[in-house]
């Protein structure tokens, strides 16, 4: 079974106007981290998670959220 994490980062991120590039540098990872976990082709960790919701100021939950009935 794949597990899915459903995440709005890319529109969160568009909203604040920065780049893939931008967020990276603001949690300490590539930018082709953020674009795989943009696209679902990686679950990010429980640690970048937090991290990435922090850098927007957001609970992690509107950031990343499972699937209904998930």
């Amino acid at each position: 079974m794949t597990e899915i994490l459903r995440n709005r980062l890319r529109a969160l991120r568009a909203e604040r106007g920065w780049t893939q590039a931008d967020l990276a540098e603001r949690v300490g990872v590539t930018r082709k981290t953020i674009n795989t976990v943009e696209n679902n082709v990686f679950i990010p960790s429980t640690v970048l998670a937090l991290k990435l919701a922090r850098a927007l100021e957001l609970p992690v939950e509107e950031v990343f959220q499972l699937p209904p009935g998930a």
